[in-house]
């Protein structure tokens, strides 16, 4: 079990030499670096956390001080010594002074760690190309998708291995160029960005597949004396809510008296909230009544029903109902599981539903992630097109 750090004392980096700090009454940092001189020790106070400094700068910084103690400020060897600036070092820096700032921080700080941070976290700043972006973004499209804690994402049912989308890895391209525009601007660090003219991949939404109110209705007939496929698609299709979403729902996370369900998102990591339409919510009563609070609504006991169960048996009755005819690799056609999610909020837009308010109940991190429902609004300029020339 990890101790916890002690008010006052110094406490050693686990990752680089040489390098303490000593944690202060303000939850703040103060940062030092050690080294034997002439056989005596030696401790010089670097800085603060508050004021940018980490334990890759401090590093950095005993190095120097080594060289100049060991060969003097003359030395070739410290002449012409460059500074080393990491991109792990600015981006503890960005993340730092963005916290309490930006509510997104963790999350994003959760996308720097998992996607970038093993690829060019020690690389040198100062010397990075264009070039060298390209080849991450081809790394992030050429490798499997990865869950925190570096394990490959089990695959799909028909066991094809899953790759990061165009739109995924423009995100992640954006957020690495934000981190060293940051220090350009604020840190003045001497550079220029070299994910200016990287171009972002061409995002593909002309038609998320979704499914039209009379296929919903037979979606809901063919499922409805499955005990466990009928609550998750009424869930699905009335909350908008993931895969992982649903199949996390408890009793207690209902409110009847309000109609609402607590969402737990498991991608961004934060709690919503969803609203229960009166088949949902008559189906989630009657079944309440025998059922505790801490039980799971999908599968109905305090462990969580087999994912994989529902994806078999939802796979079949896609096949069924909407796929003949399709080839398996028509992926922009096929109806899946996550159609039920792009079904939500399509049928939202339809019905004239504000974007700002879908972007709210699908929970989207970014409004662009739900531009693409608008073309289906009312006020698309669709029937103002189609009566343009008639009298």
């Amino acid at each position: 079990m990890l101790k916890e750090p002690v008010l006052g004392q110094f406490i050693r980096s686990k990752k680089f030499v040489g390098v303490s700090y000593k944690l202060l009454k303000n939850q703040d940092r103060s940062y030092y670096i050690d080294f034997k001189l002439d056989k005596k020790f030696k401790r010089i106070q670097i800085g603060k956390k508050s004021e940018g400094i980490n334990e890759a700068y401090c590093h950095q910084m005993r190095n120097d001080a080594l060289n100049r103690f060991k060969f003097g400020d003359d030395s070739p060897i410290v002449r012409g010594k460059k500074k080393t600036v990491t991109l792990n070092s600015l981006a503890d820096t960005y993340f730092a002074e963005k916290e309490g700032e930006n509510k997104e921080n963790g999350r994003q700080r959760s996308k720097y760690d998992l996607h970038i941070k093993s690829y060019l976290g020690q690389e040198d700043v100062l010397t990075l190309e264009q070039e060298d972006i390209r080849k991450f973004r081809n790394h992030l499209m050429t490798s499997p998708i990865k869950k925190r804690g570096s394990k490959t994402v089990p695959k799909k049912i028909d066991d094809a291995p899953r790759f990061y989308q165009p739109e995924t890895v423009n995100g992640i391209i954006k957020l690495l160029s934000r981190i060293i525009n940051y220090s350009i601007k604020y840190k003045k660090l001497k550079m220029v960005n070299p994910c200016i003219a990287i171009a972002k991949l061409k995002v593909d939404n002309a038609r998320e597949r979704f499914l039209s109110l009379d296929e919903i209705k037979q979606l809901i007939e063919r499922v409805y004396e499955d005990r466990e496929v009928y609550p998750f698609v009424l869930l699905s299709l009335i909350t908008g809510g993931r895969e992982s979403t649903i199949m996390s729902i408890k009793y207690k996370d209902i409110n009847f008296d309000q109609s609402i369900v607590t969402l737990y998102d498991h991608k961004n990591n934060q709690t919503y909230t969803g609203f229960l339409d009166k088949t949902t919510e008559t189906f989630l009563r009657h079944q309440f009544n025998s059922m505790h609070k801490n039980d799971y609504v999908i599968g109905g006991s305090n462990e969580m029903f087999p994912v994989r169960t529902i994806q078999n048996r939802l796979k079949k009755i896609f096949e069924e109902l909407f796929n003949e005819g399709l080839d398996s690799k028509d992926a922009k056609n096929r109806a899946v599981i996550h159609t039920l999610r792009h079904t939500f909020a399509s049928q939202l837009a339809i019905q004239g539903t504000p974007i700002f308010t879908i972007q709210k109940l699908m929970n989207h991190a970014d409004i662009e992630q739900t531009m693409r429902y608008a073309k289906l609004a009312p006020d698309s300029g669709k029937e103002h097109v189609r009566h343009l020339y008639t009298t």
